[in-house]
């Protein structure tokens, strides 16, 4: 069996069906792990999701800040869904929406495999975060969300304040969680999220580090994979490998074998959307 970790599709249909013929991927046979941000911006995320959703035997899902945001969206007054583009209102009002955006919200923040020795989420990690230290936050959100007043968790889990710290409580807690798993790319060495600065690494301001390199941060038994950070590219180092690379934008679409420790990954790439004019 073959395990493939997929970087951010953002409604990008044609360039996973692409990938998925390429890796020669065997329901079989394999396994898929998306990174998040499954929807938005691509143009087809209606049909990325469907394709998803029917994978879902065969596949894990962490969820985007993309993905949290149409979930959100969701739970809003028709006249407002009809306000965001048309990528996501094609979701939002699909005749199997209900299925659709139920799926979603099932689905975790991390997910760790120890017997394969990898872990997969989507942005970052605070950087005193263990692995365990990470599971045991992710679950506190992931059971919020998936309990039946969910829409709670959803109306306010917008905004950069509060800074994580171990004393937050109720709401700010769950935001912060939230920030850390879903939009953190670069912060202090403290723990702090730059959530303006998205650029590659060398363009930011001094006292910033990308999360996978601050100084004195937790070592971490499993390899992680992750996306999110179009701007990074693809970059595989101290056990993590970020494979966002930017397909949305025009970048390719990357595919990841996740391989025993000790194995070099094997990188699979298709070209990503076409850029419109």
């Amino acid at each position: 069996m073959t395990t493939w970790a997929i970087g951010d599709l953002q409604g990008c249909y044609d360039p996973l069906q692409r990938l998925l013929e390429k890796i020669r991927f065997d329901p079989a046979l394999d396994r898929l792990w998306f990174c998040g941000d499954l929807v938005n911006r691509g143009g087809q995320s209606l049909e990325t999701l469907r394709l998803v959703h029917s994978l879902s035997i065969h596949s894990t899902v962490v969820l985007g800040n993309h993905d949290l945001s149409l979930l959100s969206i969701a739970e809003r007054r028709e006249a407002d869904q009809r306000k965001v583009n048309p990528d996501l209102q094609a979701v939002l009002f699909a005749p199997d929406r209900d299925a659709l955006i139920g799926w979603l919200r099932s689905q975790n923040l991390m997910h760790s495999d120890r017997t394969t020795g990898w872990a997969m989420l989507h942005a970052g990690l605070m950087p005193k975060w263990t692995i365990p230290i990470a599971e045991a936050r992710a679950r506190e959100v992931e059971a919020r969300l998936h309990a039946p007043d969910y829409d709670k968790l959803l109306r306010n889990m917008y905004g950069d304040r509060p800074a994580w710290s171990p004393k937050l409580k109720g709401m700010d807690r769950d935001r912060a969680i939230i920030n850390v798993f879903t939009r953190l790319r670069y912060c202090t060495p403290r723990g702090r999220i730059a959530f303006d600065v998205k650029g590659a690494p060398g363009t930011q301001l001094p006292g910033l580090y990308p999360w996978f390199s601050v100084p004195g941060m937790a070592a971490r038994e499993l390899r992680i994979v992750c996306g999110h950070w179009s701007t990074l590219g693809l970059m595989i180092g101290g056990g993590v490998h970020a494979i966002d690379t930017g397909c949305v934008w025009g970048g390719p679409l990357t595919a990841l074998e996740l391989v025993a420790p000790g194995e070099a990954p094997r990188i699979v790439q298709v070209p990503g959307r076409e850029k419109s004019g």
